[in-house]
């Protein structure tokens, strides 16, 4: 970092996520938090939430403000260029007006080349628990996503498997709802083609209700109606060096302007 930025004591960041009821979600980004602060060297980082239920974002913005913090950068933590990512960035900016503070906002996770490598390595992991020798060129990927009303959330997905697919026989996008195909349509497709094995891989940040149940549910029932055994789930991206690597990454790209 800069040595023309504020020392460390001054700086904070505050990862800003959609939100969850579920204790998993909170303490992968506790996880998230201690890893970006140490290797960013801020003095403070925490996590607030959009919606659900606090701390939200004014509550976080105060905290950073409360640890000593003179220098904010906000991440909204959205794998998406979406309505939610939208919303978190208006927030965060009104509460700042409103404070009269100074904050930097970092764009999304989203478009960068460290996601896909993160699929892979969750299919590898994956490949390596269930002894699978089947080589990655002769295995099919199912790509779940949430979904989303927004284009640009849509487009950035498609974007993704587009991404995936030199590296896979077939690559399959479906979503979890809000968009098209669902998952019991995508996993349809994939087993028409005849796969060998079906990799599916929950592309979400945190082990939510989505992944516990949601995700889970739609599955095994389109599975069940395909009569297919040969899949198996890969892990979601989680608690992961290489998205702490983005965070920061994105952080630094704002954070050069307060030079």
């Amino acid at each position: 970092m800069s040595s023309s930025l504020s020392t460390s004591s001054a700086r904070a960041l505050l990862i800003v996520d959609r939100g969850s009821r579920e204790p998993e979600v909170r303490q992968e980004l506790q996880e998230i938090c201690a890893l970006a602060k140490k290797r960013g060297g801020y003095g403070y980082a925490d996590y607030c939430f959009l919606e659900v239920l606090p701390p939200f974002i004014a509550e976080g913005i105060d905290r950073c403000v409360a640890s000593g913090a003179t220098e904010i950068t906000v991440m909204p933590y959205f794998l998406y260029p979406g309505m939610k990512l939208k919303d978190a960035v208006r927030q965060s900016a009104a509460v700042a007006k409103e404070r009269g503070l100074k904050i930097a906002i970092t764009r999304p996770l989203s478009h960068h080349p460290s996601m896909p490598r993160l699929v892979q390595e969750r299919v590898s992991q994956l490949k390596k628990e269930k002894g699978i020798a089947i080589p990655d060129g002769e295995c099919d990927l199912l790509l779940i996503g949430h979904g989303s009303s927004d284009r640009n959330a849509h487009d950035s997905f498609i974007r993704l498997s587009e991404e995936l697919a030199p590296r896979y026989r077939g690559v399959h996008p479906c979503f979890l709802e809000l968009d098209w195909p669902n998952i019991g349509e995508g996993v349809m497709k994939a087993v028409a083609a005849s796969p060998k094995v079906l990799i599916m891989m929950p592309y979400f940040l945190h082990r939510g209700a989505h992944i516990k149940r949601d995700v889970v549910n739609d599955v095994q029932a389109a599975l069940a109606q395909a009569e297919f055994a040969h899949a198996h789930m890969a892990q979601h991206l989680g608690v992961d060096d290489a998205l702490v690597d983005l965070v920061l990454e994105r952080a630094a790209e704002v954070e050069k302007r307060l030079v």
